[in-house]
């Protein structure tokens, strides 16, 4: 056993060494290296996984890679791709926090070695210490279900794993998730199907809610947690689809009915109002970072598929009372649709009450299905807006949430390839200027997105690892062990 173990590692020492070229006569190449993904001029956080990256020639017999800090340390690797050491990698970053890592790229062909002008990755000042990322991981088809799961990853390794799977829930679809500002201690999915409901877990206990009364027409859908944790801001929609034919866009996803309530979560009651609750549509509800306004978005009625393009979502609020439950008496619209002749959605507001990030698309509510989506980004001090000219591509935008340091911000968008929603991340500064974003690393990151089949839906930062149990959460599913909500 003795000698075929030291014959095995002698082997990988050979093979190793085989694969150890020395880059010499290098002929100068004046332009940038083609890199997938695209991290030239990025700017990452401290303790990020390993930016690996592939060359985008895939012809190449070897890539050699040197990463410098600016303020020292210094990494080397060569193969196939770019793969950085995790424990090594996170050493480079912590050295040059707030500075540089030089990347001098050199690639071996048809037995000649090429180097390329150096790029930058700049190391933000700005920390983030958040565990991870949570989102939905599903084949981008139209049919309901499928083999689809809530997952969350680390940030700072390759590490993901399934919160929960379909598997555990036969039948049922999820996809609306949301922590209470990145705690995983106050946490919650929604589940559509015939025995959906919604999964909540609060101070240490787990239970499946049915939020459907004989008050309101369906069960709750996109939610958000007051800073509190006392309270659920929810939408209640009815969701359909349509599909387009001679048209460049695929498919629109609407409402026929959406109505906005709020879930006190001591108590499994609803709160209502006939203002939130219109023949008009209202949606996509969010608490402010103080809890004392609601944000959400409404639109004007009109008769759906038939009129979809006229379906126009103004950004409103309301005040609301933590103590007593209460809706303030006024509701004022923050950005007109009519006026802006666009659709707005998906308000996040930063958790240090600065900014407030939406979505702007031609019309509709569901932006991931908008090619024109843009993120924008409004100034809650002054009321200024603005689009994320740095942020925003030729595809969708959509899905953004922000860091639990408001330093950061993760969306989704399909810029890669306009099919596939795939994970992007970018840093903010105090004036509101964001970073170049960089596509959610991975491991010899060319073979997985092209292996990966999957799109990634609302992502999100967690502090902490996400605890659901999948056992009591199948039982309750399958058996119909629900709490049912009444109207306060």
């Amino acid at each position: 056993m003795k000698f075929l173990f030291l014959l095995a590692f002698s082997l990988s020492l050979c093979l190793l060494s085989s694969c150890t070229r020395k880059v010499e006569n290098a002929q100068l190449v004046d332009k940038l290296p083609g890199i997938y993904p695209d991290y030239t001029d990025v700017t990452i956080p401290v303790g990020i996984a390993p930016m690996d990256f592939n060359f985008a020639d895939e012809g190449i017999e070897c890539m050699d890679v040197v990463a410098r800090g600016s303020k020292g340390g210094e990494l080397h690797v060569q193969g196939d791709y770019a793969d950085f050491g995790v424990d090594e990698w996170h050493e480079l970053t912590m050295q040059n926090e707030g500075g540089d890592i030089v990347f001098t790229v050199c690639v071996l062909k048809d037995g000649k070695w090429m180097k390329y002008k150096d790029f930058k990755m700049h190391v933000s000042k700005y920390r983030l210490d958040d565990y991870g990322l949570t989102y939905r991981r599903i084949a981008p088809g139209y049919e309901v279900g499928g083999n689809i799961g809530i997952y969350q990853r680390d940030i700072h390794s390759f590490d993901e794993e399934a919160i929960i799977h379909v598997s555990a829930v036969p039948g049922q679809c999820m996809n609306c998730h949301t922590a209470n500002r990145g705690s995983a201690s106050q946490f919650l999915i929604h589940l559509r199907g015939g025995k959906g409901g919604t999964i909540l877990r609060r101070d240490g206990k787990q239970m499946m809610l049915c939020t459907k009364t004989d008050s309101t027409k369906a069960n709750c859908g996109y939610s958000y947690w007051h800073p509190s944790g006392n309270y659920i801001a929810s939408s209640i929609n009815s969701i359909h689809q349509l599909f387009y034919t001679g048209n460049e866009r695929r498919i629109e996803v609407f409402d026929t009915m959406s109505d906005v309530l709020v879930i006190d979560a001591r108590t499994n009651e609803l709160i209502l109002d006939d203002r939130l609750q219109t023949d008009d549509y209202e949606s996509y509800p969010v608490f402010s970072h103080d809890g004392k306004t609601l944000y959400y978005c409404t639109a004007k009625y009109c008769v759906l598929p038939a009129e979809y393009e006229k379906a126009k979502y103004s950004l409103c609020k309301i005040g609301f009372d933590e103590k007593t439950g209460c809706y303030g008496a006024v509701i004022d619209t923050l950005i007109n649709a009519e006026e802006k002749n666009a659709s707005i959605t998906f308000p996040r507001p930063s958790y240090d009450g600065r900014w407030l990030m939406y979505n702007v698309s031609d019309f509709g509510n569901f932006p991931v299905n908008h090619k024109e989506a843009d993120l924008w980004l409004m100034n809650l001090a002054t009321g200024e807006s603005r689009a994320l000219a740095e942020v925003n591509s030729g595809d969708v935008e959509s899905f953004h949430n922000w860091s639990t340091d408001s330093h950061w911000f993760v969306f989704s968008s399909r810029r890669g390839d306009g099919m596939y929603t795939r994970v992007y991340i970018s840093c903010i500064d105090e004036n509101g200027k964001a970073t170049k974003p960089f596509l959610l690393p991975q491991r010899n990151p060319k073979k997985f997105y092209d292996e990966m089949f999957d799109s990634y839906n609302c992502p999100d930062f967690t502090k902490e690892k996400v605890e659901i149990d999948t056992h009591q959460t199948s039982h309750d599913v399958m058996e119909g062990e629900r709490i049912n909500v009444r109207v306060r």
